[in-house]
């Protein structure tokens, strides 16, 4: 269907008039956001939908909600035919978020489906924890993470927990596919089958992450260690204080003006941990305060950022990769002290995540699995071992941490108290995290990483980086800031090229668009589109030997000259 004939079916259809009127409106005006807004439908992807809120098919409104949620309904009913099928739904900060919930309620009690809704907003984990604990048939969250404030979203979680993985994903999709006009999706409710949640499973949530530490006499003996942080207008406000407060730290120092639930975010340019300036009011706070951890979580509370004091005492901020290392370290040392190391552990990460956790975890003879960009790929692993292997901890480069298998999507949640934990047990070795990651490094070797993301907004973008892929497998670099490149990884093709020895083996993980260059130097560079956001990334690691101040600067120049070669390309 052409852009025209999009916009007529909506100026015809049975559309609130409210949404007719905007439309003539950009007509009139010739408004550039028309041609946007009505391109395309907004794609119902493998995690769901995320784009900018208005009106049209590629925009997150009232009738692509109620689309997808239809056909998760009519799919749903499909694969539990002689079941009473419940859903869990949660919402985070965002404009427009409650109000999408409800439409989504609205809709699944219309089938016949029952509704499970938190009556406030929640963090993304719990609602994946609460799928299971409720034993519902699958969850939603309305959440766009991280990304501006213009964009909402809409995630998908099956019985298990997580996030759907295949045959559920694709099948799910067909199912919202075949959603065709506004009248085949039932916007009317059933109210009697909406039953409103929240303290009560709070309640448990919590009591769970409690049962998950290791350290508790360190956190006794640290429980005035001064802890900043902000959930930058988020969820995490409603339960990272309490968890934290639980479990025995008393000193939560609170960056009040980010506190206030506000989708607008007002405080901050992005509501991203990963980026230095979400997190500079609270560091500013742990100035005032004389500080040494600070601890920002995203709107929906999936992910956190860390920043610590350095031996000068400064405050730098860890990477994802870094706090994923130290928290990995940490938690096998302390199941082996404690004995409480089940018989056959294993670890979860994702392939663009730092392999100094391959190093750690077979240090130990912990089995380590590679998977996907995704924590929905971690929580099928999970799914898929129980039983017979235990998870101990996993994680991504991206500031996603779970140390426990009763959530199956990253927590930060339960992160903020195992970084936590993890302080006060170095406190008690007169040691902090920094001394933690400088013991990993002197055990390991030096471990650098950095990440380069590249914007291309709008249609024209979403080819430029379709090209710029398409380029790269057709046009492969042989060397890369003076060493060759001797493997390249293609997920999309399922192979792995060895150019040594000009062989060629399976990549036994489902296709994704994303390759890796292998060079002789011990570098790794990763070339992936976002799933989530109109950008290209490429993730840059290298290994050196030593933990020295020597090394760090060398790993620092290796990684600037490789963030300029390709981000010139």
């Amino acid at each position: 269907m052409k852009t025209e004939e999009r916009i007529n079916s909506w100026l015809q259809g049975e559309y609130d008039e409210d949404t007719k009127n905007e439309i003539r409106r950009m007509i009139r005006e010739n408004d550039p956001e028309l041609q946007e807004s009505f391109y395309r439908e907004l794609d119902f992807g493998t995690g769901g939908l995320r784009g900018i809120m208005g009106i049209g098919p590629n925009r997150m409104n009232k009738y692509t909600i109620g689309a997808a949620t239809q056909g998760l309904a009519n799919y749903l009913k499909l694969s539990f035919p002689d079941s009473s099928i419940s859903v869990a739904i949660a919402y985070d900060c965002r404009n427009n978020s409650s109000f999408f919930a409800l439409v989504s309620a609205n809709v699944l009690s219309g089938n016949g489906i029952k509704v499970y809704l938190f009556d406030d907003l929640r963090p993304t984990p719990e609602l994946s924890f609460a799928v299971r604990h409720l034993k519902c048939q699958a969850g939603i969250v309305i959440t766009a993470s991280h990304n501006p404030k213009e964009y909402n979203g809409y995630k998908v979680y099956w019985n298990d927990g997580g996030q759907l993985v295949p045959p559920h994903d694709k099948n799910v999709i067909d199912a919202v596919r075949a959603i065709k006009q506004v009248t085949d999706v039932v916007f009317e409710p059933n109210k009697e089958l909406i039953t409103y949640i929240g303290k009560e499973i709070d309640d448990i949530y919590l009591n769970k992450i409690a049962q998950n530490v290791l350290s508790p006499d360190a956190i006794k003996t640290n429980s005035d260690l001064p802890i900043v942080f902000t959930p930058l207008h988020g969820t995490g406000v409603s339960l990272v204080p309490k968890a934290l407060e639980k479990i025995g730290f008393k000193n939560i120092i609170h960056v009040e003006e980010q506190d206030i639930n506000d989708g607008n975010f007002p405080t901050v340019k992005s509501p991203n941990p990963e980026e230095k300036q979400a997190l500079d009011m609270a560091i500013a706070r742990a100035e005032q305060k004389n500080a040494a951890l600070i601890m920002a979580t995203d709107p929906d509370a999936d992910r956190v950022g860390v920043a610590v004091r350095n031996k000068k005492g400064e405050i730098v901020l860890l990477n994802g990769n870094q706090t994923a290392s130290i928290l990995a370290y940490y938690t096998i040392l302390r199941l082996k002290e404690t004995g409480k190391m089940p018989s056959n552990p294993m670890m979860v990460k994702t392939i663009v995540t730092t392999d100094l956790l391959n190093t750690i975890a077979k240090a130990d003879n912990i089995k380590l699995y590679e998977v996907l960009t995704g924590f929905k790929y971690i929580a099928e692993i999970i799914r898929l071992k129980e039983g017979e292997e235990k998870f101990i901890g996993g994680g991504e480069e991206s500031y996603g941490y779970l140390g426990a298998d009763f959530v199956r999507d990253k927590d930060a949640v339960m992160a903020c108290c195992m970084i936590a934990e993890a302080a006060a047990w170095a406190a008690t070795q007169n040691k902090t995290l920094l001394c933690l990651l400088d013991d990993i490094y002197a055990k390991y070797g030096f471990y650098a990483e950095d990440l380069l993301s590249i914007t291309k907004k709008g249609m024209d973008g979403q080819a430029e980086i379709a090209n710029m892929m398409k380029d790269f497998r057709e046009n492969p670099p042989a060397e890369i800031d003076g060493s060759a490149v001797y493997m390249i990884k293609d997920y999309l093709h399922g192979k792995s090229i060895d150019l040594k020895n000009n062989t060629t083996t399976e990549i036994n993980l489902p296709k994704s668009d994303v390759l890796q260059f292998f060079t002789t130097d011990e570098c790794k560079i990763t070339v992936r589109p976002s799933g989530t956001e109109p950008k290209i990334k490429f993730y840059f690691s290298i290994r050196l030997q030593g933990n020295d101040e020597s090394a760090g600067k060398s790993a620092k120049e290796k990684l600037d000259r490789l963030l300029a070669v390709f981000n010139s390309k």
